[in-house]
């Protein structure tokens, strides 16, 4: 159902384009970044002006993912951004990646048909999307590949997870989904609003979850995961959801995986891409703006000691 474009040139470099929302019209297409790191690459959605970039860093795969999906997916009514960080392989990011936002865009159709609601149930929506993507990442149909592979291949994919970070950007509320350590910040009025919450064990209410299922902390970041179906049932893939109304005070949004936010706080990523944006206004490169504030963020992190993969995607709401 959708064309896939992966983006993976030279590390080193960025590019920014301009996408007409008409092009989208020939089919469904996204924007789908990761498997060793790259460019910094931007584009027009509507009244949005984003960028995105994927870096490998001091790692030696890359396991993260970005997903952009432009206007045609559901009719332009929403504009879907996300971030995926695997562990243990690449596998269940990839396919989360390919596949979120076509489920979503499903439960959300299904939503929209119920006579008796008015308005969409997002936590409904979003909780039986990110159920029905774990259940078929569970199903194995999330690595086709592997089931020839013998029972090693298999055991090790059952061994693989990802976060989940999702956005959805409409022209009255924005909806965040969120499933592990993954983030999504929104600068409004120059403040930094965290729109989503870390599920890490050291808190509290993620601590008690997992102990009420007979499970016990150790050493484990990843407790609200797609995937990681040898750790069921300690794990869920069950987020939470927040949904804003939309303000012309809003500014951008940064949504990007913990290989930034880890060692850069919200309020200096927030800086950086408010210092980018407003000196890319002066200089009249509009369209390089978040494409050129993603890439500093990305260059930040590592040289703040970041070890990991590094994700990220900023995009313009008051443009």
């Amino acid at each position: 159902m959708s064309n896939l474009e992966a983006a993976a040139p030279d590390q080193n470099s960025s590019t920014s384009s301009t996408e007409s929302s008409n092009s989208s019209r020939r089919g469904e297409q996204v924007t789908n970044t990761g498997g060793g790191g790259g460019p910094s690459s931007g584009s027009q959605l509507g009244d949005l002006g984003y960028g995105h970039v994927s870096m490998m860093g001091r790692r030696r795969a890359m396991e993260d993912k970005v997903t952009v999906a432009p206007p045609g997916w559901m009719a332009g009514e929403y504009y879907f951004f996300a971030v995926y960080d695997g562990h243990g392989g690449d596998q269940v990011a990839e396919k989360c990646g390919e596949k979120m936002h076509t489920c979503l865009a499903r439960h959300i159709e299904k939503a929209k048909k119920l006579p008796e609601e008015r308005s969409i149930d997002w936590e409904k929506v979003m909780v039986d999307c990110f159920s029905s993507m774990d259940e078929e990442l569970d199903r194995n149909d999330g690595a086709p590949e592997q089931r020839d592979d013998g029972p090693a291949a298999a055991a090790a994919y059952k061994n693989m997870g990802s976060t989940a970070a999702v956005v959805l950007v409409g022209k009255e509320e924005m909806v965040v989904s969120n499933c592990g350590d993954s983030r999504a910040v929104l600068c409004h009025a120059g403040v930094p609003v965290p729109m989503s919450t870390d599920h890490k064990p050291d808190r509290e209410d993620e601590k008690e979850r997992i102990e009420a299922g007979g499970g016990e902390v150790i050493n484990y970041n990843g407790w609200r995961v797609q995937g990681d179906q040898y750790l069921k049932p300690y794990v869920t893939s069950v987020p939470e959801v927040s949904v804003v109304r939309r303000s012309d005070s809003d500014e951008f949004l940064v949504i990007a995986t913990d290989g930034l936010f880890d060692v850069v706080t919200n309020e200096a990523a927030c800086e950086v891409v408010k210092r980018c944006l407003d000196n890319n206004t002066r200089n009249r490169r509009h369209e390089a703006g978040a494409s050129h504030a993603s890439t500093l963020l990305a260059e930040l992190a590592i040289a703040k000691g970041s070890r990991d993969n590094i994700s990220i995607i900023v995009v313009q709401l008051n443009k």
